[in-house]
């Protein structure tokens, strides 16, 4: 099982992630909202801005201070490290 940092020493695990997008757009906010009503949020921002929102297989949608980039990165990372 691989995991990716997230920020602030949280972790998510690699293979659950769907998709990493950047929160500005308005349906991606919608999203946001949805998954905040349905108890489906975890933000994981600290107090920090929003910059990146991490979709899972789980439907939870997970809030990072980190740019889509660095966490595309670390994603990718992880995938060529070997065990």
């Amino acid at each position: 099982m691989k995991f990716v940092n997230i920020g602030f020493g949280n972790i998510v695990i690699a293979s659950r992630i769907v998709s990493v997008i950047s929160p500005e757009s308005a349906p991606v906010k919608r999203i946001i909202k949805d998954a905040e009503t349905r108890g489906k949020l975890v933000n994981a921002t600290f107090g920090r801005r929003t910059r990146a929102v991490i979709v899972t297989d789980s439907d939870h949608i997970v809030l990072s201070a980190l740019q889509p980039e660095t966490i595309s990165a670390r994603i990718i990372q992880e995938d060529g490290q070997d065990d």
